[in-house]
């Protein structure tokens, strides 16, 4: 028998995969708990349909993603930290205080999780940080450091 899978089955197939089981196992368990429906041809093209849909949402995700990557990259944030004798600097610049600036001076709002910085910045001048937008787009923001 054919069966759509609902839910992710063990050993057997991941949901919305058809698969093809032994009668017994689709009606006395798989049917039964509601891991997944008979595979007449209403299922399927109801499964193709939401296939379709997934999928144009998942562009429109990924379109919006390139937009706001565009945005930031065209724009540039400017922090300042306090500077000491001789160019030292005291303290740094973190992602949430990145996060903040782009909010406060370009409008958008971006999770501090998604500036990535391997170590925080403590140096003066202009650094390019990444932002993972999206799982397939990393935009670069420019952020500029000054002095109070």
């Amino acid at each position: 028998m054919k069966v759509i899978l609902l839910e992710d089955v063990k050993s057997l197939g991941k949901k919305g995969e058809v698969v093809n089981v032994s009668d017994g196992y689709a009606r006395n368990f798989i049917l039964h708990k509601n891991l997944g429906l008979e595979a007449t041809s209403k299922n399927l093209n109801d499964l193709k349909l939401k296939k379709n849909n997934e999928d144009r949402i998942a562009q429109e995700n990924l379109d919006a993603a390139k937009a706001l990557a565009a945005e930031i990259e065209k724009g540039q944030i400017s922090l300042a930290i306090k500077v000491g004798e001789g160019g030292k600097t005291f303290g740094s610049v973190s992602s949430k205080e990145i996060a903040v600036a782009v909010k406060d001076q370009m409008g958008i709002e971006i999770d501090k999780k998604k500036v990535v910085l391997k170590d925080a910045i403590k140096t003066l001048g202009e650094h390019i940080v990444p932002v993972k937008v999206h799982a397939k787009v990393t935009a670069n923001l420019k952020v500029v450091v000054g002095e109070e």
